[in-house]
């Protein structure tokens, strides 16, 4: 299972593979730098979901869910949700 701390260490992952430097990202992101730094490190033993998803999408990536094992994402089974009438 991943925990926060893993969390943090794909976030730098995705940054470093991005080519971004934390000021970079952050400030794509509209977020603080220090704020980006405390998320990579855990620094106060927490991360904001809605910060994530922006660095994401500002380094170029989507978070998404998946159940472990599938290859689907939530969002594939709420899009066939949808088409099928349900």
């Amino acid at each position: 299972m991943t925990n926060l701390a893993d969390v943090g260490e794909m976030l730098k992952q995705v940054r470093s593979d991005a080519g971004l430097s934390q000021k970079d990202l952050a400030e794509r992101a509209g977020v603080a730098r220090t704020t980006l730094a405390r998320m990579e490190t855990l620094a106060r033993g927490d991360m904001s979901v809605a910060v994530l998803v922006r660095l994401l999408e500002a380094a170029g990536y989507d978070l998404r869910v998946v159940k472990r094992g599938h290859a689907r994402t939530l969002d594939d089974v709420l899009t066939e949700q949808k088409q099928s009438g349900a």
